[in-house]
């Protein structure tokens, strides 16, 4: 795919208010949708949110592996700013613009045009659909401030009720925004942490949705991970995927933090369908071609299971709750490579390649770090020096 449409836009119900952006990305004919990504950023104005849908948009477009992008936008002030006409004066806007044209620079050519908002009838639908998911954030909310999030699976000691509150003296969470970025406001931080050892991933077979157990050394990573992570302090709460291997591990980290486990379905690691408890040259073997295509294709599903792309999308949903329920607070996330993969890539704000390139050792930890703006950072990646000894 290499020359495509964008098409943008973002609303605030107030102005600012709670505020939403979507963003669709068509083929040249604007004939076939190629991707949509919607969401709710919580109280913005209109500009913000226009903004975020077109940092949305063309980066979906560049995980599609475009080239060339038409951009088209009701917003006179976003098409006139980015096409260079207009000068960028308000201090919100700045880094949303700069960011923009980080991501404008990796294409060979991005055009913007203005057009009518009758005729930015999809990414306007994107973006009212996103400010409407604004009522059940706040629902949530108030559920999970009382300690019952609906749909979670929670272990005692309640997550909620019995966790520390964060202080603002401990060194696990930043006050100050990484320089180069230019995000605004404190982040949600996520800390990252793969399972331990199971008898697969010893065998190194694709692990999916079988739920082998830890193994001993396995267990022994979880501990040791947790003590580690007690010894930073002032982590709000623990989540993790709901598969054995994942969840005794967030139990260890748990156990040491003095908190509850919530499961979220949405961590769990790619379904690899009938290549589950295959080697990777036992899969190549049995499906050459797919095998090979998949490798390099996210949009393509392992026999029977699920893609990469499919995993972005509930990713994608898992972070939006993350930060909408943890603002400014430090949480465990125990989950797989995939998952966890994802979660750096949409903080790196880079495409799928990253999936395949960068690796991710049993028990270790990343850092991501997600802003209120809409900024987001990496902080670490693969560590496993708490390991050693």
């Amino acid at each position: 795919m290499t020359e495509v449409i964008v098409e943008a836009d973002g609303g605030s119900r107030g102005n600012p208010g709670p505020a939403g952006y979507g963003a669709v990305v068509f083929d040249a004919d604007h004939a076939r949708v190629l991707a949509e990504r919607k969401e709710y950023i919580g109280v913005a104005t209109n500009n913000v949110a226009e903004y975020r849908g077109l940092i949305a948009g063309l980066a979906a477009a560049a995980e599609l592996g475009a080239r060339v992008v038409a951009v088209r936008m009701d917003s006179k002030l976003v098409v006139e700013q980015m096409s260079g006409r207009w000068k960028v004066k308000h201090a919100s806007m700045i880094p949303l613009a700069e960011q923009a044209r980080a991501l404008v620079a990796g294409f060979d050519r991005v055009s913007f045009t203005w057009i009518p908002r009758a005729r930015n009838s999809h990414a306007d639908r994107l973006a009212n659909e996103a400010m409407d998911d604004g009522a059940l954030t706040g629902t949530v909310r108030a559920a999970v401030a009382a300690g019952h999030a609906p749909g979670d699976q929670v272990t005692a000691p309640d997550p909620v009720i019995n966790q520390r509150q964060p202080t603002k003296s401990t060194g696990a969470q930043s006050v100050s925004a990484p320089g180069w970025t230019g995000a605004v406001g404190r982040p949600t931080r996520l800390l990252l942490l793969r399972h331990g050892q199971t008898a697969l991933s010893v065998e190194r077979r694709y692990s999916g949705r079988g739920n082998p157990p830890l193994t001993e050394l396995g267990r022994e990573q979880a501990e040791r991970a947790a003590k580690m992570l007690a010894a930073k302090g002032d982590i709000a709460a623990v989540v993790s995927s709901p598969l054995q291997r994942a969840r005794s591990t967030a139990e260890a980290a748990a156990a040491a933090l003095g908190v509850g486990v919530r499961v979220l379905d949405g961590l769990i690691e790619t379904d690899f369908g009938s290549w589950e408890g295959l080697t990777f040259a036992e899969a190549a073997q049995r499906d050459p071609e797919l095998h090979s295509a998949w490798l390099g294709d996210p949009s393509l599903p392992a026999p029977g299971g699920e893609s990469f792309d499919q995993v972005r999308e509930r990713i994608e949903a898992v972070r939006r709750d993350l930060v909408a329920l943890y603002p400014e607070q430090n949480v465990v996330v125990v989950s797989h490579v995939t998952p966890i993969k994802t979660l750096l890539q949409l903080a790196l704000g880079v495409g799928p390649s990253l999936l395949y390139r960068l690796h991710l050792d049993l028990a270790s930890l990343c850092v991501a770090e997600f802003y209120p703006d809409g900024g987001a950072s990496v902080r670490l990646v693969n560590d496993t020096s708490y390991l050693a000894g």
